[in-house]
């Protein structure tokens, strides 16, 4: 029988190259994907890709499409809970063991609530491996971690029937290859900032510091993870231990600054080139249509560094897409 997944987030910039990935990996899945809205181009697409309506307060769809899954990959919203708790019950149901793999992030073990380290560099560089003891003890106002601790509670419970993992991908950079969205989440915020106020920019010093990874190389971790699952577990790590990091390179938010203002300066998009150096509490009130409080100084003000020591480890990763700074011209004018 071929092995079933279930897959949400599918019109998402992760989501979506996950589900292009696999479809294109691995036809012989059988996959079942969560769409509220159905892209105009998915079916023909994706036209063996089964489709169940409903989005992530849908909890009998979302539980009933789980239980039927030998492996769910759930993207989108890392910090839904009533969806996660969807999954898990649905996953619950079945006789025999069943995977839950879940979109985190670094933002778990990002700064922002730390002062002193606000646009300077922070010297903390965390492991999934020599670090896991204190990432999943991290205190419950760490970003992602009320479905992190869901998640992690479960595999504990249920290890048995439930194995679990935890993606927690950096900062991304490149296009997205799904029907839906295709841009990443920190070029478009920063480009629409730097439209508002004429120039690059970057908080204090500049000198806070945060991990990257290309879209196609955390793609080459979702592959492994989850052919890893379909194989009833294989190398993988799984449950408390299950955290994957998928860093790939580092830069700070005055280099991010630099190279834009180049960039954008050179299409006539700006008037400078030169970065300007913005006090902490103008940074803190951009990006206020998000709705998000301090959403502007996680974004380019706080550190989040983090080392893929797991996934390189059991996994065997290796990045090898092209580097940030190779690929940002296209990123910005993708923006535009």
């Amino acid at each position: 029988m071929a092995p079933r997944l279930f897959l949400t987030g599918t019109t998402g910039y992760i989501g979506g190259t996950v589900l292009d990935t696999l479809v294109s990996k691995h036809p012989e899945y059988e996959i079942t994907a969560l769409l509220r809205n159905v892209p105009s181009t998915f079916t023909s697409r994706y036209p063996k890709v089964n489709i169940v309506k409903g989005d992530y307060d849908s909890a009998d769809v979302i539980s009933d499409a789980a239980s039927k899954a030998d492996v769910v990959v759930h993207s989108g919203n890392s910090d839904h809970e009533p969806s996660i708790k969807a999954l898990i019950a649905g996953l619950l149901k079945r006789d025999s063991a069943s995977f839950l793999i879940h979109l985190g992030g670094t933002g778990v073990v990002a700064d922002w609530q730390q002062p002193d380290y606000l646009g300077h560099v922070n010297p903390k560089v965390w492991s999934d491996t020599e670090n896991i003891e204190e990432i999943i003890s991290l205190p419950d106002e760490a970003l992602h971690r009320n479905v992190d601790k869901i998640i992690l509670d479960a595999g504990v419970q249920h290890s048995d029937k439930l194995k679990t993992a935890i993606i927690c991908p950096p900062d991304i950079y490149g296009s997205g290859r799904g029907a839906g969205r295709t841009k990443s989440v920190y070029f478009p915020a920063f480009f629409e900032e730097i439209k508002k106020l004429g120039t690059s920019f970057y908080p204090g010093e500049g000198t806070n510091t945060r991990s990257w990874v290309h879209i196609e190389d955390l793609m080459i971790v979702y592959a492994k993870l989850i052919e890893a699952a379909v194989a009833g577990g294989g190398n993988a790590n799984w449950g408390k231990e299950g955290y994957y990091f998928a860093s790939s390179q580092e830069a700070s938010q005055f280099d991010i600054a630099k190279a834009t203002g180049r960039i954008l300066h050179r299409h006539g998009l700006i008037s400078s080139s030169e970065p300007k150096q913005l006090p902490l509490d103008q940074v803190d009130g951009m990006m206020s249509n998000w709705k998000i409080p301090h959403i502007s100084t996680y974004m380019f003000a706080a550190n989040s560094r983090t080392r893929a020591d797991r996934a390189k480890a059991v996994l065997s990763y290796q990045p090898h897409a092209p580097s940030l700074w190779d690929a940002l011209e296209a990123d910005l004018l993708a923006c535009k």
